[in-house]
């Protein structure tokens, strides 16, 4: 059985601080009386990586991560997907308004030279 293991981010502008983010955090909790203990402000180093963009549904993305495996053999390069180096998608479309052909989804893998 695969089991997966996932964070839901949303990138911040950089102009908001912690600060900030721990307001939106206790405004959010008491005026929509949401448990939002679990957010984090994270900064995340992805390092060198590859990505990129999957038109379609979900289930096509493998021929998408074999056109950038090929690249890496290519140029040089070889995944470095680790506990600390995550495979990463980041959806553009709303999947409840587009249809699945329209999806974009960016897939980014970290890399290392070989």
């Amino acid at each position: 059985m695969n089991c997966y293991n996932w964070i839901s981010v949303i990138r911040l502008p950089d102009f908001i601080t912690r600060k900030d983010f721990e307001w939106a955090v206790e405004t959010a909790s008491a005026k929509k009386k949401l448990d939002c203990a679990s957010a984090e402000f994270l900064t995340i180093d992805e390092g060198l990586c590859v990505q990129a963009m999957h038109l379609g549904a979900f289930d096509e993305e493998p021929a998408t991560v074999a056109l950038m495996d090929k690249f890496l053999v290519k140029n040089g390069y070889v995944n470095d997907i680790s506990k600390t180096r995550l495979h990463h998608e980041i959806y553009l479309s709303d999947a409840r308004k587009a249809a699945p052909k329209k999806w974009r989804t960016v897939i980014q893998h970290p890399i290392k030279k070989i």
